[in-house]
């Protein structure tokens, strides 16, 4: 109600507001040729031209004050290099640099502006590039008239993909220091022998900020987007550019329209989709996929309304953060291979992070620029780094404001920043460089301080997080359980109780958060159902002891293959035997030869399914203990029936033990227990068709 009524007042106040705006395109296409080119391992020069490279910019103003966008054909634009060049536009323009937001575009094919892995900035280059800007903004300020804005936004799931994929336990891949480190990999999905499941969820959302005269003729359109890049070889815009032309040629052939295509939170998406058998993926060109994904951003454009009073506000933060520096064992290494290395480039990998190592250790931290700006009730924030899809999922679903984009790479290029729990991972998101260099925390710290700031922006409190209740979610709440972990969030330690008993469960060690659940449409009312994939890690429940008739309901979606590894997995129950706490009854999937696969049910002895537990795929898993008997349900089916030898349940651990390297390991969700062992009916009512 508070927020209802901060946001109503806001909106009362922005009818006063004289709303203009002003847009412009300036080529930063490199005038000298070879030029170095970031975005690989190592460096190297490019000299031919495929596309023109440009800055786009918009201006608008309330008539009170004015704030500045531009979106630069760019890999990535160190912050050092963005604030010279705003305090020259701010010379030459009188805005504020503060309201100025700058962002890259992240193509892989464009001139190094900055230091980065085996490349230096172009010393030719960056010089031009600066002067640029300042006169995209300059030209954008001159060109301000009465105007209107309005949002759109649309479903282009089939157009982005997660790229980082868990590897299997026993798959470990080798990192550039000598060790196997690598749990999670970019494009390890690409093998399925090898890897587990996605770590991580995407955003689907294609949003679109249009901008009109206040007559109705088209000024500007930017577009934002999570997908990394699609990739060319020559000095090309890649699809960013033939994006923002498809806007052009479309809405406004002719005249001075501009359009923009912003980079969302892509660090670990792309636009292959992994989960499709190799034979069945689409493999289209640049100019197929972009001209999809134009026919989805026109039926947005389509059904934009618009208004002419918007207000706007922009808030901008500075904070440092610790880099991850190396130890003295790791600093001597480094020390001693680029030694050897002497004036040449790095050649290796290796010799790529020794030296990346010396420049951490020189530098130990760093600023960085978080800003947040609201146009109506319309809110951009930004970070400086390759954010994952989740963290922009977090800031969307925080954010006061009803219609929002996350800008990522924007006023700084500070490299990778994976969600906390990530970093144990291993992968080239992780290995400390200027790449992926700042502190464990730094993906928290930045979230955090752009939710901060479109709270202070809007002038109201963030919006508290929740799923709808869909008709799978009534039914469990219909058959009371004493506790009930939806597993919708975002992050750890603690997974809420839904039942209303307090009981929460503790998330133990690795977990991976916010991926797809099953059935959206049955358990979110239409909203995307969430779970989290259990990367070795478990989920801890302390209850109490519920006797000898209790059950257990829950959704399973298996990530392991069933290649006859004795492979244990998903529920574990300790009971109390005269106060001591014992091992209880053990349900998972497991077995070697012909029970491989095969749902396992342990206590004194194994009870075996029928039913292979196919990868990647919903289950759903009901397990009924009543006087000393057991029943295991799959899909609504009995699957197990036999003798249990204990009764009482007072510990549950779900997920893998985290002791080997033949651990289960996926996804679970809607975990419910019950107090008494539920009928064939109540298991019915549980379960859907699994997909």
């Amino acid at each position: 109600m508070i927020r209802l009524i901060l946001l109503t007042l806001l909106l009362a106040d922005s009818l006063h507001a004289e709303f203009k705006a002003g847009a412009a395109v300036i080529d930063i296409t490199p005038p000298k040729l070879p030029v170095l080119v970031n975005g690989g391992m190592m460096s190297r020069y490019v000299d031919k031209i495929k596309t023109q490279i440009h800055a786009r910019a918009i201006l608008m103003s309330d008539g009170k004050s004015q704030l500045a966008i531009v979106v630069a054909d760019s890999c990535m634009m160190s912050r050092e290099v963005l604030d010279d060049a705003k305090a020259m536009a701010a010379k030459k323009t009188g805005i504020s640099a503060d309201r100025m937001l700058i962002s890259a575009t992240h193509a892989h094919s464009v001139p190094a502006s900055m230091g980065c892995l085996g490349t230096d900035p172009d010393p030719n280059y960056v010089p031009f590039l600066k002067e640029r800007l300042v006169e995209a903004i300059a030209a954008a300020q001159a060109a301000m008239e009465p105007a209107r804005i309005g949002f759109g936004k649309a479903d282009a799931a089939a157009f982005t993909a997660l790229r980082q994929w868990i590897r299997r336990p026993d798959r470990l891949a080798e990192d550039p220091f000598g060790n196997m480190t690598v749990r999670a990999a970019m494009h390890a999905g690409a093998k399925w022998d090898d890897a587990v499941g996605e770590a991580g969820p995407e955003d689907p959302d294609l949003s679109l900020i249009s901008i009109q005269t206040k007559a109705g003729k088209p000024l500007a359109v930017m577009g934002n987007f999570s997908m990394h890049y699609f990739g060319d070889k020559d000095i090309s815009a890649d699809y960013f550019g033939l994006f923002s032309e498809g806007l052009k040629l479309r809405i406004a052939s002719e005249g001075k329209f501009v359009g923009l295509m912003s980079h969302g939170c892509s660090g670990d998406i792309y636009r292959v989709d992994y989960t499709v058998p190799e034979k069945e993926r689409p493999k289209p060109t640049i100019d197929e996929y972009t001209s999809g994904l134009l026919d989805i951003a026109m039926k947005a454009y389509a059904g934009i309304q618009y208004r002419d009073d918007a207000d706007i506000a922009m808030e901008e933060r500075r904070m440092t953060l610790k880099y991850r520096t190396p130890d003295k064992q790791r600093l001597e290494w480094a020390q001693r291979i680029v030694a050897e290395m002497g004036d040449r480039l790095a050649k290796t990998p290796t010799e790529v992070y020794a030296r990346e190592q010396i420049i951490l250790h020189e530098r130990q931290q760093t600023e960085i620029v978080v800003q947040a700006l609201r146009v109506g009730d319309i809110g951009i924030a930004t970070t400086p780094n390759e954010t994952y899809a989740i963290t922009g999922l977090k800031i969307k679903a925080a954010s006061p404001l009803p219609h929002n984009m996350v800008i990522e790479l924007a006023n700084g290029g500070d490299g990778y920043i994976p969600p906390p729990e990530m970093h144990a991972w291993g992968g080239y998101n992780t290995w400390a460089a200027r790449s992926a260099g700042l502190e464990v925390m730094a993906e928290a710290k930045i979230t955090g301080a752009a939710i901060e700031l479109l709270e202070k922006v809007s002038a109201a409190p963030r919006r508290p997080y929740g799923l709808r209740a869909g008709p799978a979610t009534k039914a469990i709440a219909g058959l009371k359980p004493v506790a009930w972990w939806r597993l919708n969030e975002f992050t750890g330690p603690l997974a809420a109780d839904a039942s209303g008993n307090h009981r929460d469960a503790s998330y133990e060690t690795s977990v991976a958060y916010y991926l797809e659940g099953p059935h959206s449409a049955a358990f979110c009312d239409g909203e995307k159902n969430r779970a989290p994939h259990f990367v070795g890690g478990r989920l801890c429940s302390e209850q109490a002891d519920l006797g000898g008739a209790w059950s257990v309901s829950l959704w399973l979606w298996n990530g392991m293959p069933n290649d006859g590894r004795d492979v244990s997995g998903w529920l574990y129950s300790r009971d109390h035997n005269h106060g001591v706490s014992a091992y209880g009854e053990h349900l998972g999937i497991g077995g070697k030869g012909g029970n491989a696969g095969k749902l396992i049910f342990q206590t004194d002895t194994i009870l075996a399914g029928k039913t292979v537990i196919s990868r990647w795929t919903w289950q759903h898993l009901a397990l009924v203990h009543e006087s000393g008997k057991v029943r295991v349900y799959l899909n609504g089916v009995l699957e197990i029936e036999g003798e249990a030898k204990r009764s009482g349940i007072a510990q549950c651990f779900f997920g893998g033990r985290s002791d080997n390297d033949s651990n289960w390991e996926g996804r679970l969700d809607e975990i419910a227990i019950f107090n008494r062992a539920l009928n064939v009916e109540d298991v019915a009512k549980l379960g859907v068709p699994h997909d």
